[in-house]
């Protein structure tokens, strides 16, 4: 069975990452060696990982109610209707361009 894989971009870094199905962009960032900034290692309560979806919001599933929570009050702090997603939540069915800053290599 092939696992379909989805690429995301991460901006300014310029760098690619495979997501697979069911993955999280999250997750596939740390299974391919990247520092993604964080507090509560995926538990959408921080909002560290909060990125902006720069090119491909079709290609991202719909947000579930927690992620939607969380989303709802960044955009009353920050005051923007920008495509914002949490990395540990954010799931893929095709590609996407995102920025997010303090993504770091930690692997080659």
């Amino acid at each position: 069975m092939e696992v379909h894989k989805a690429i995301v971009i991460v901006e300014p870094l310029g760098e690619k990452i495979e997501v697979a199905d069911g993955e999280t962009v999250f997750e596939a960032a740390w299974r391919q060696g990247f520092a993604w900034p964080t507090r509560c290692h995926g538990q959408a309560h921080c909002t560290f990982c909060c990125l902006e979806v720069e090119n491909g919001d079709a290609n991202t599933f719909e947000p579930e109610l927690e992620e939607q929570l969380v989303l709802d009050r960044i955009r009353r702090v920050r005051a923007s209707n920008a495509p914002y997603r949490l990395a540990c939540r954010l799931r893929l069915k095709g590609d996407v361009v995102v920025r997010k800053e303090g993504v770091l290599k930690i692997t080659s």
